[in-house]
């Protein structure tokens, strides 16, 4: 195995861990009648924020996925976990349904998404794996997509009223920045990326079922 593909096996490998605790522990926090977020703050900070790690790799070549997409991907989900919930930590934003929904699409996603990849790399590729990670989507993006708009939105009026992240005027380089209408912008730009990932994502879909139908397959 080449260094490339080793490396991308352990990236993938980890990934996939660290989200089936996130998933793990989520559901835990459910059968307790608990919101999942306390339980899984500090690993979804550290396993999101290492998904950074595949605008690069995307970038080098070192996977094939376009990098505009990655990035957006990345961006949307790093923005959720230290733009909102970690810096609005308020029961309104982090005990809400969007949190929860987001949690468990993310969670569940990511589990497929990173298992099919590591498997994938050492040659092994079960048929049940590959059509749930490009079929599940159809149900768990819109679910993600629903949960980070909730979230964003829970957290507007508290942005707005402690003025988080916000510059006024006047000030010595006259400039004012108001973070609660950049969130509002960003959701609204949900409006032209999300259709745009989603019909990707489909045709990923229908690339892959038909690849798969066309290798043999033993008897």
């Amino acid at each position: 195995m080449q260094a490339g593909a080793a490396y991308l096996l352990l990236y993938n490998g980890v990934q996939c861990i660290g989200w089936l605790a996130i998933l793990l522990l989520a559901e835990l926090s459910a059968i307790n009648n608990a919101p999942p977020y306390p339980s899984v703050t500090t690993l979804l900070q550290l396993f999101q924020t290492a998904a950074v790690l595949e605008i690069v790799h995307s970038a080098v070549r070192l996977v094939r996925s376009p990098v505009f997409t990655t990035a957006i991907q990345v961006f949307s989900r790093v923005l959720l976990v230290w733009g909102i919930l970690y810096t609005v930590p308020d029961p309104s934003v982090t005990e809400s349904i969007g949190c929860m929904l987001l949690i468990i699409a993310w969670s569940v996603t990511e589990v497929m998404r990173y298992g099919y990849y590591a498997l994938n790399l050492i040659g092994f590729r079960p048929f049940p794996l590959l059509w749930a990670r490009y079929s599940l989507f159809i149900v768990l993006y819109p679910m993600g997509v629903t949960g980070e708009l909730l979230c964003i939105y829970a957290a507007l009026p508290i942005i707005g009223k402690r003025g988080i992240y916000s510059i006024s005027m006047p000030n010595s380089f006259n400039f004012a920045f108001d973070y609660g209408y950049c969130l509002i912008g960003i959701m609204l730009s949900y409006l032209v990326f999300f259709p745009q990932l989603y019909c990707y994502m489909f045709a990923q879909r229908k690339k892959m079922l038909r690849l798969d139908d066309a290798r043999p397959h033993a008897d």
